[in-house]
């Protein structure tokens, strides 16, 4: 006999709970009962019938709820001898048999193997074939727990159970006479669609089966012979189907008919049961922007019920409520405290939900739509309920009644319980929909489940808002957050289009303003729902996804005025007595911050008075007078004596975000707060590590977009940051550590050339170097070299190299050769964050004017770059090659020193490292061979004569050379081919080159000239024809053959300079032109009386062309920000003359009239700009 397995844990229902021993008693009991099972044989005796049948019933009344330690094994064996003594004709023994394969399969919480699934699942099969009606229902519990989550062990049996004339099909019709059976069947139907990660999934037709018996049942209105709970029950099992399917990751909805059926029949469901609410939905749902139908039929409300009522029933149903093990979605249901707290309100507690609408027991929509009953008993008590949809929702619900109480008050109670759950399970079917389709699809049908600002007089439609703000279950509310901040997220591309700054009267209501107003009603209902909620995990809920509907709202094209409510709202959940509620609103407050920074908007509130807003009930006093107590002396020279700059106290009011942040950092939490504080470590006396932590990011998003007032903490910001990575959380010195990188980083932008931040309004280069000395003598170094922590080295290494390059020359100079040291010392590591982040951080120091000339610095730098290159991590490869792009720009960058010592010192052999690594890396991928082949250009652009006289060097020039060739031309990657082009020019531009006459000439101008006319991305063009006008030399461009190639491929590429089917490309299309017509004029001003009559040909054929172009670079010419244009009029104007004076002093050949047409061309063209710019006549 094959055994069983236990599984530890199902990958579509709850864990399963480790085997736990049975006490001696139970356990022999078992055993005793399934050895005296075991030893019968098959006999059809009266007798041996009655014995089966005291046995049957001795092993179903075992109590196996408080033990799971019934060995796996010995289930196999009992449950398929039991099926072996029982023959399909006895109906009783079949009944019990089948009772016995659910009880033992859900509570002992085993799989059954293949071979016995086999044995079993035919029994089962055979016996709703053959045994009467009344034991479908037992049989079919039994096959449900059989094919839970073994879908793919069924494949044979799939055609009986799911085919056209299948036993499911039949048994779930809606002409079928027994609705439990009918319930049954479609909750098998269910489990066999659960998918199995690696196992096989079912096949597509029976998932479209299996799809549109689910769509049917949820489309069909209840028939008069099922009762409410078994209607509930049946929709619920549909959508645990339908659920399945799409998370299976199979199902796609690929036709529109399919997911508009789908989402009508989920937004029907959603709203079932819903006091108050009876809606009519249509049969598909279409993309639309317009609010589709949703008719509601009025439903008068019922009346409350006697308060003296509720308690007595809910006290009674509380006592009868037996804990019961659950099976991945398959046991039995366990009745909740929720089922009957979420629906029974006592009157004489309608708080929280109600006083935000004015009434006492009877809430009106915010929308003015709808009169629904209110939860007014949500006010205590109800911090416990799970999270929606954290446990499985789909556990089979028994169908005894037991657990109710008989009288009217009760059952009504059971009623809704089991309504909420159908509207949990569309929910949660709803957010499996979601993110099993793209978000593109998905916001077509965005006005049907998101509220949008109603007409005067007309009601709300109903939305996800409507249950948020309505029902009466938090469960069901969070559930119905949840996917509401799934539909949010990453909605910022559709949400860009929104904008209402401006009064639109116009006849029609453009598509920007009703997405705007749809974003200002999702502020007011989730500010609505804020206000009235009392259940923590719920009001968790809220402010999560109010930070995702901050997150993408287009806050810059919006009226004012939607932040400041919410950032109003939000301050007195800071200090609620619950830590979840207390992090997400730090959340909430850092999306504020972080979204389109710099808002003026927010600057302002960042400016409110620190006890603005910041009482509430639930709040502890709040820590926004920070004492200096935290404070510890610094080992080198103090933060303090830099506070006089960067202190607050100079500034009239401080910013309370940075003060609470700070605070909730480095105070010990209050005694007040709530004991519920997880995450916090045992005996410590600070917020839980969350707080701490989102703290520090909501200080890093302030430094990020709001440095102008990050800047005035600088130092207390420097203490803040010396102390957490003093601490022993990781977490928390990696917090501290990308909090410094931020600050630093902002220090380097206002110190960039185009900064607009004024001189004076600037951090003093002082107060920065005496910030960085007290990191480096704090724990930033420990930090550096901790490597248990990798990843915290690693951001260690990032904050090191955004110094501030001003900065890090005024350091002490054991503080730059420490930096310097560490990070030399670290490109060693064997990990590769480290050592991706130590090659950038040194491609960065290569660069800082003070160390750019010394020569070890850079050899060094060199060396460790190179290694760094051999990496078998893609990332650390192309982090080496960008900082071996920006050694080489160093290079560059020191040919222009007056001081010739650098290049006369700087290795020959450490050139020719450089060299073949940089072509070994231009045959990487993409990442590392676009800075492979820019340091390519850069090597030859350093050359000098001196190398190319040694050993070794002509070759590797030769290779280098080709293998930028072979980059332009190729089909790579456009930034790998721009860089490219980039090199080229960089080559042409080294007089020790032998251009002209070498054999590579030619190849090197026929690809420039190829891509310069063909290629598909206009920058690439653009950066071809700007390397086609670098040579300063007629002979550099080679022969006569040559330069008339080069010269016609240009007027080409001036006559296709707008050919191009990419809408994104015409912005270039100027700045093409630009360059060309300077690459045209500069060729003129360069040829030889020998070149003259192949230009004349082409200005024969194409002169009108030519002429209009060059006098629009006359005229405009915007080179666009390519340093190597010509942007000034004057400028392109004295290109001109320059080329009209060089052609009037060639000396042409006799018998030739090229150079006298050139010349009036050139004279005509300055005669119609001058006429046109009111200048003089061109010269003579």
């Amino acid at each position: 006999m094959a055994a069983v397995q236990v599984a530890s844990s199902l990958p579509c229902g709850q864990p399963r709970e480790a085997r736990r021993e049975l006490s001696p008693g139970r356990d022999d009991g078992f055993r005793r009962l399934s050895a005296r099972l075991r030893a019968l044989q098959p006999d059809d005796s009266t007798a041996s019938r009655m014995e089966i049948h005291l046995l049957l019933d001795q092993l179903i009344s075992e109590n196996y709820g408080e033990g799971g330690g019934v060995a796996p094994e010995d289930v196999s064996a009992l449950l398929v001898r039991a099926c072996q003594l029982v023959p399909l004709n006895q109906n009783h023994l079949v009944s019990k048999v089948s009772q016995l394969i659910h009880l033992l399969l859900n509570r002992l919480q085993v799989v059954v193997d293949e071979q016995n699934l086999d044995f079993l699942l035919t029994y089962t099969i055979s016996a709703i074939q053959q045994c009467s009606s009344w034991t479908h229902m037992e049989i079919l519990q039994a096959l449900a727990a059989l094919v839970y989550c073994n879908g793919s062990k069924c494949q044979k049996y799939l055609p009986d159970l799911l085919g056209k004339s299948g036993l499911l099909m039949k048994l779930s019709d809606s002409t079928y006479s027994d609705p439990e059976v009918r319930r049954a069947a479609v909750h098998c139907m269910a489990n066999l669609c659960l998918s199995v990660p690696g196992q096989p999934y079912l096949e597509e037709s029976y998932q479209n089966v299996c799809f549109q018996a689910f769509l049917t049942i949820l489309q069909s209105p209840k028939s008069s012979d099922m009762d409410d709970i078994t209607f509930c029950m049946l929709l619920q099992n549909a959508l645990k189907g339908v659920q399945s399917l799409l998370n299976g990751g199979k199902m796609r909805m690929t036709q529109t008919e399919h997911l508009g059926a789908l989402l009508a029949v989920l937004k029907k469901a959603m709203f079932h049961g819903l006091p108050g609410l009876n809606i009519e939905m249509p049969v598909v749902l279409y993309p639309t922007p317009l609010p589709q139908y949703d008719g509601r039929s009025p439903v008068r409300p019922q009346q409350p019920e006697p308060s003296a009522a509720r308690p007595s029933a809910n006290k009674k149903k509380k006592h009868k409520v037996k804990p019961k093990k659950t099976q991945q979605g398959e046991k039995e249901e366990e009745e909740e405290e929720e089922s009957s707290s979420e629906v029974e309100a006592a009157p004489g507690l309608s708080t929280g939900r109600v006083n935000a609408c004015g009434e006492n027991a009877w809430c009106s929509s915010p929308r003015g739509s709808q009169s629904l009953p209110v939860d007014g008993g949500r006010a205590t008590g109800r911090e416990q309920v799970s999270w929606p949809f954290a446990s499985s929702s789909w556990k089979r619900v028994s169908s005894s009644e037991s657990d109710y109480s008989d009288s009217e008050g009760g059952m009504q109670g059971k009623m809704r319980s089991y309504q909420a759950k159908v509207r949990q399970g569309a929910l949660a079917c709803f957010l499996s929909t979601v993110k099993s389709i793209e978000k593109r699809v998905l916001y077509g049908y965005w006005s049907a489940f998101v509220p949008d600002t109603p007409e005067l007089g007309s009601p709300q439609s109903l939305s996800l808002m409507t249950l948020t703000l309505k029902d009466p279950s938090p469960k069901t509310r969070a559930c119905a957050l949840q996917v509401l901040s799934a539909i949010l997220e990453g909605s910022k591309q559709f949400l860009s289009v929104a904008e209402d700054t401006t009064d639109h009267k116009m006849a029609f209501t453009p598509f920007s303003v009703t997405i705007a107003s749809s974003i200002r009603e999702l502020h007011r209902c989730l500010l609505l729902a804020l206000v009235a909620e009392s259940s923590s995990q719920t009001l968790t809920q809220i402010i999560k996804c109010l930070a995702n509907l901050v997150s993408n709202a287009p806050y810059n094209r919006l009226k004012l005025s939607l932040l400041t409510k919410v950032w109003n709202h939000i301050k007195p959940y800071i200090r609620h007595k619950d830590v979840n509620v207390r992090v997400s609103s730090l959340t909430l407050l850092g999306a504020i911050v972080s979204t389109h920074a710099p808002l003026p908007e927010v600057q302002l509130l960042l400016q409110q008075p620190c006890s603005s807003g910041l009482s509430s009930s639930h709040a502890a006093t709040p820590h926004l007078s920070t004492p200096d107590c935290w404070k510890k002396a610094p080992a080198g020279p103090s933060l303090e004596e830099a506070s006089s700059v960067s202190s607050p106290r100079a500034s009239s009011e401080p910013c309370w975000l940075i003060r609470l942040c700070i605070s909730t950092v480095v105070l010990p939490r209050e005694d007040s707060c709530s004991g519920s504080d997880a995450g916090s470590a045992p005996g410590s006396t600070y917020e839980p590590s969350p707080m701490r932590l989102e703290a520090l990011q909501v200080l890093a998003h302030l430094a990020r977009g709001y440095f102008s007032m990050a800047q005035l903490y600088l130092m207390e910001l420097g203490e803040v940051i010396c102390k957490c990575m003093g601490e022993a959380n990781p977490s928390i010195q990696l917090h501290g550590v990308k909090l410094l990188e931020e600050l630093s980083t902002g220090l380097i932008q206002q110190y960039k050339p185009d900064s607009s931040v004024a001189p004076e309004q600037r951090v003093p280069v002082y107060v920065v170097v005496k910030f960085w000395t007290a990191m480096l003598n704090g724990p930033l170094p420990r930090a550096l070299q901790n490597s248990e922590h990798p990843t915290l080295q690693a951001s260690a290494c990032d904050a090191l190299s955004s110094i501030l390059p001003e900065a890090f020359s005024s350091l002490p100079n054991d503080k730059q050769i420490l930096c310097i040291t560490m990070l030399l010392g670290l490109n060693d590591s064997k990990n590769h964050l480290v050592k991706a982040a130590t090659s950038r951080a040194l491609g960065v120091y290569v660069l800082f004017p003070c160390l750019r000339q010394d020569v070890i610095f850079v050899a060094d730098t060199a060396n460790a770059v190179l290694m760094s290159l051999r990496d078998k991590s893609l990332n650390v490869r192309a982090k080496a090659a960008w900082s071996l792009g920006n050694l080489t720009d160093t290079l560059i960058i020191n040919m222009d020193s007056p001081d010739p010592s650098f290049q006369d010192e700087f290795s020959g052999l450490l050139l020719l490292k450089m060299l073949q690594s940089a072509i070994q890396a231009s045959t990487d991928k993409d990442k590392v061979k676009s800075n492979a082949v820019r340091a390519l250009g850069n090597l030859l652009h350093f050359l000098q004569p001196s190398h190319m006289e040694r050993p070794g060097f002509a070759e590797i020039i030769e290779e280098s050379i080709q293998t930028l060739i072979s980059t332009v031309v190729n089909e790579a990657a456009m930034k790998v081919r721009w860089n490219a082009c980039y090199a080229m020019g960089n080559v042409f531009k080294n007089p020790a080159l032998p251009l002209g006459s070498a054999p590579w000439t030619s190849q090197a101008y026929k690809a420039l000239t190829s891509v310069v006319m063909s290629c598909k991305n206009f920058k690439v063009r653009i950066r071809s024809a700007a390397a086609l006008s670098i040579p300063s030399q007629r002979a550099q461009y080679g022969s006569l053959e040559q330069f008339a190639q080069i010269w016609k491929a240009l007027v080409t590429a001036l006559q296709k300079s707008e050919d191009t089917t990419d809408f994104l490309e015409f912005k270039y299309c100027a700045s093409l032109r630009t360059h060309i017509c300077q690459a045209l004029v500069h060729l003129l001003s360069l040829a030889s009386a020998s070149d003259l009559p192949c230009i004349l040909e082409t200005l024969e054929l194409n002169g009108e062309m030519i002429r209009s172009y060059i006098l629009q670079f006359l005229k405009s010419g915007a080179g666009g920000d390519d340093p190597g244009a010509v942007h000034t009029p004057q400028e392109r104007d004295q290109m001109v003359r320059v080329a009209l004076k060089y052609i009037r002093r060639v000396q042409a050949l006799p018998g030739d009239t090229a150079k006298g047409a050139i010349v009036a061309f050139l004279e005509d063209i300055l005669a119609v700009h001058c006429d046109s710019s009111g200048q003089g006549t061109p010269d003579q």
